[in-house]
């Protein structure tokens, strides 16, 4: 279930108007720049969901929208009303503030500082206080005034308190009274929907017994709600928990079936249950991590891509966790959309077996919780135990002498045991990296479709104009250049091809989708010191500028081209440049036929871009610039339009810079260390640059046929 964004709705950060995110356990609805934030801190902070394109139960979406409305954010932002703090200069953000430092940083002292929060007065013994805070919200959550109970659970009141005289916790209350909105803020906050009173008595057992069979069905989801949002996950189905509770999706063609990926579920049988209770709730925090990365960039307005708005590539560190769960967390951001459904697959299967309470599968052999030395890492399919800290040095000793075992015994496939940071980093690089192409691949989605609607109303302007010629006769033809022959490009054949679509039916790249890697960084801001153009409106300042270099030397060729970016000429043959504007233009038949090849060498460049062939860039950049350069050479030399004007500039700017770019693969001195994840990022942010060029001169020339 999703719902509208109601008028007069803005971000509880900084006021900006229709949000459409929301921060469920802290009650507030925020807008996109807001909740890149939100998400950057990890869900233990803020667990986001989109209004509109997330899968919402109805009641907890009423839950969240009733604290919205109801003055949710008066309890986070709590001091900011003393005219003290104005005073001393601490305000509240505005829409006009930049996300980076100003945003951000009053985001983080909102929700993870809780600086603004109403302290209590201190005394002798905390404890006291959070009893006394959690006996409130025993007896509160009988009502329906939800800000109450979110205000105490603000600070510090136990959604699980076991109260000593009642025998109950707030959750039996709230279910007895029928109050599913507080049950829905209780088991955000960690109620336990099984948690027994001093009978044995559960939440659901209560609801049940006053009739609230509503509340308690939506009880049982909860209960369930790890199990079942990994089967959705995957399947897109859910249990009715009314014939079982277990979805065990049946996916064998795309299934990790090696022998290590057997060996790391023996691995998995033989964790103890608070280790496989942790790897549970791991997987499922990366589960949300990749829905919202793809609900990003669905919603994400593409025409303002550079932007200072980030994606979370993997999961961000909690510190409430050792250090090794937090790597073990942020392992499963690498793990490609097949060994991710065995993992999940495993862990349902594990789960449910768990709790029927069979016997697991002994393994047979001396279990290996160390990396494994292979020569592929993609065919790697380790768990590893996600230890506490008490379990590492033990772990530790075991992984060095089966390091030492394996390096003797395959000392003819392998220099030695590779160390968990370096797997990190070439997980982390080879993440980023794919994480460009899928978001590259989703904004030329958008491309294809908007080209495809102007492909038809081509059509329809080519039969007008027939009908028309029919009408009034024959018309001479038209003036042709003799050094500029015509290509023409059949009817049927030019509706059917998807000018501006990166990857097209059949290619050997992955489709984007819920069950790929979504690992989706925002593209940085690139800036050229010899050709700076407006990067799709944005004005913000980019956290890479000290790292942008430009070509001191870009040769003939690039002279050429930026003196071209400065407006001087917009063509590329060796003519005299006109003095005067030349208002014509070429067909649109001739601007898509150039178009797609221009798109065509594109695909080739994002492929090896995503099969890590950095020896192919440069080839595929001087293909991208000869069809760029046959695309300009059918504009006049000087357009009459501005608009082709700057994106003929842009089209050819973009098409020397990733020249530059690409040349880079091949460093000036040999061994020199190469960036290739900045570096990747840089060639295809030229290369989108090239694609929107494009489809701006279609555009224009388009609309001025028509007219």
């Amino acid at each position: 279930m999703s719902r509208k964004v109601q008028r007069g709705e803005v971000c509880a950060d900084c006021s900006a108007p229709d949000p459409g995110w929301a921060s469920i356990n802290r009650g507030v609805l925020i807008c996109d720049e807001c909740c890149s934030v939100h998400r950057s801190l990890g869900r233990h902070i803020s667990i986001v969901k989109h209004l509109r394109h997330s899968t919402w139960p109805s009641s907890l979406l009423q839950m969240v929208h009733t604290l919205a409305s109801n003055g949710a954010n008066s309890i986070w932002e709590h001091s900011l009303l003393d005219p003290a703090q104005i005073q001393s200069g601490r305000r509240k953000a505005n829409p006009q503030d930049k996300l980076h430092p100003t945003k951000s940083e009053f985001i983080r002292a909102k929700y993870q500082m809780l600086a603004f929060v109403h302290k209590l007065p201190c005394r002798d013994d905390d404890g006291v206080t959070t009893k006394d805070l959690s006996k409130q919200l025993h007896s509160s959550v009988r009502t329906g005034n939800l800000e109450t109970c979110l205000r105490l659970l603000s600070l510090g009141a136990q959604a699980n308190f076991f109260h000593p005289d009642k025998g109950t916790t707030p959750l039996h209350v709230a279910a007895k009274a029928g109050q599913i909105l507080q049950a829905e803020l209780l088991v955000v906050y960690g109620a336990d929907p099984g948690a027994p009173d001093v009978n044995g008595r559960t939440p659901i057992d209560y609801s049940r017994q006053a009739g609230h069979h509503e509340l308690a069905d939506r009880l049982v989801e909860c209960q369930y709600e790890l199990t079942d949002r990994l089967a959705f996950y995957l399947c897109g189905r859910k249990p009715d928990h009314k014939n079982g509770h277990y979805i065990i999706p049946q996916m064998a063609d795309s299934l990790d079936l090696s022998e290590l990926a057997k060996a790391a579920k023996k691995k998995l049988q033989a964790l103890s249950n608070r280790l496989f209770e942790e790897l549970a709730m791991d997987v499922y925090d990366e589960v949300d991590r990749r829905e919202n990365d793809a609900v990003w960039l669905t919603t994400q307005n593409h025409s303002t891509l550079v932007t200072e708005r980030s994606a979370v590539p993997f999961l961000p560190v909690n510190p409430e966790y050792s250090a090794t769960r937090n790597q073990g967390r942020q392992k499963l951001a690498r793990f490609n959309a097949r060994e991710f459904a065995t993992l999940i697959i495993d862990i349902l299967s594990e789960a449910k077996r768990r709790q029927q309470g069979k016997a697991p599968v002994i393994p047979t052999d001396n279990l290996d919780y160390s990396l494994r030395n292979t020569n592929d890492c993609d065919d790697q399919h380790d768990y590893d135990s996600v230890a506490s800290d008490e379990d590492t040095d033990q772990e530790l000793l075991r992984n060095s002498r089966n390091n030492r075992a394996r390096s003797m015994d395959s000392s003819d496939l392998s220099d030695g045991p590779i160390t968990l940071q370096e797997y990190l980093e070439v997980k982390k690089a080879l993440a980023t990296s794919d994480a460009k192409v899928q978001q590259l691949m989703k904004v030329n989605n958008n491309l294809s479709e908007e080209l495809r609607r102007l492909q038809r109303e081509i059509h329809k302007l080519q039969s007008e104009n027939s009908q028309i010629r029919h009408q009034t006769g024959p018309s001479p033809p038209p003036p042709t250049n003799p050094e500029r022959p015509e290509h023409p490009l059949p009817a049927a054949h030019r509706r059917d091809r998807q000018a501006f679509s990166m990857y097209e039916p059949g290619s050997v790249l992955k489709p984007f989708g819920q069950s790929t890697d979504d690992l989706s960084s925002r593209l940085q801001p690139f800036h050229s010191g010899s050709a700076k153009t407006d990067r799709h409106g944005s004005g913000t300042d980019s956290d890479y500028d000290n790292t942008q270099t430009t070509d001191t030397n870009p040769g003939p060729d690039g002279r050429r081209i930026l003196e071209l970016s400065r407006d001087e000429d917009s063509h590329v043959d060796g003519e005299d440049v006109e003095l005067e504007l030349d208002p014509t233009l070429p067909s649109t038949e001739d601007v898509i036929l150039r178009t797609e090849q221009v798109t065509k060498n594109i695909q080739e460049l994002l492929r090896a871009a995503q099969e890590f062939k950095h020896d192919s860039f440069v080839p595929c950049s001087e293909k991208i610039h000869s069809a760029v350069t046959e695309m300009a050479s059918l504009f006049p030399k000087k357009p009459a339009l501005e608009t082709v004007r700057s994106s003929l500039r842009l089209l050819n700017a973009s098409a020397y810079r990733l020249q530059s770019e690409c040349r880079k693969t091949v460093p000036p001195e040999p061994g020199a260390p190469v960036d290739f994840q900045l570096l990747t990022q840089q060639v295809i942010q030229c290369a989108y640059d090239i694609a929107k060029a494009a489809k701006q001169l279609v555009t224009i020339t388009t609309r001025e046929k028509k007219q």
